[in-house]
């Protein structure tokens, strides 16, 4: 763990040439998205009295589903890109490779400094819950490791794919077929019941279906736990399964 540390205490030095952009845009991001789609298209929403999972608004219905999506997007972007860019375009990773460091410390220390992004981007986003009123109650700051878990269960396989390529333009295709249907057809903007039989079938084999109900029952205080153990599992064998990946696909590039 403490040579793990040193890949996040690098990636904060880095960090801090660019902190300013992306603070403003993890703070103003979910208060323009709330405020877009929880009053403004909640507002029809609600007059149209679509009955929503707890009966609650739509707006708090679609705040916790916002939390766990976004969180998968950020942890994406941070696996991917800069990812293939200190593996293959500045050899980064080569030079960490020459010193006692070992592959798994980069992959711990990777997976550790994009936890500490999503805690920020969480934290912001649950912030503008209780701004908006989209929070019931001091519990749902229990969302935010679940949301935490969400994106490392994404973060993960995704950065053992990254170690792999020769350039990035595979990431088009991850985000455009992969990413972006997960977004709009797991729960986030709507109840998974209202989509057609067989989307309601695949629903539950992906992970960010499971992230959404877990971040959302626990905002909205409908999680059984039979259902919480069966989402837990889910996103932490995604997790350990995807270290182990990218453990393996690092071990293949650096000692090539």
């Amino acid at each position: 763990m403490p040579n793990a540390l040193r890949i996040v205490q690098r990636n904060a030095l880095v960090y801090r040439r660019t902190w300013r952009g992306n603070v403003l845009m993890t703070v103003v991001q979910p208060v323009l998205v709330l405020s877009a789609m929880g009053l403004g298209v909640g507002a029809l929403v609600d007059r149209g009295g679509a009955a929503l999972p707890g009966n609650v608004p739509y707006l708090v219905f679609l705040a916790p589903g916002l939390l766990a999506a976004t969180c998968m997007q950020t942890a994406s972007f941070e696996s991917s890109f800069p990812i293939s860019g200190k593996m293959t375009w500045q050899k980064n990773y080569h030079a960490i490779a020459g010193t006692p460091m070992r592959i798994v410390d980069i992959v711990a220390g990777e997976l550790a400094w994009v936890a500490l992004r999503l805690l920020a981007v969480s934290v912001a986003f649950t912030a503008a819950l209780f701004a908006f009123g989209a929070a019931r109650s001091p519990l749902v700051l229990a969302a935010v490791p679940a949301a935490i878990l969400t994106g490392l269960a994404f973060s993960a396989p995704i950065m053992a794919f990254a170690a792999t390529l020769k350039n990035g333009g595979n990431f088009n295709a991850l985000f455009r077929f992969i990413i972006t249907p997960l977004f709009l057809f797991s729960g986030v903007y709507f109840p998974v019941t209202r989509l057609p039989e067989w989307l309601q079938r695949a629903a539950p084999w992906t992970p960010l279906y499971h992230g959404v109900e877990l971040t959302r029952g626990l905002v909205l205080h409908t999680l059984t736990w039979p259902s919480a153990a069966v989402h837990l599992a889910y996103l932490l064998v995604m997790c350990g399964s995807g270290t182990v990946a990218a453990v393996w696909t690092f071990s293949g590039k650096l000692r090539a």
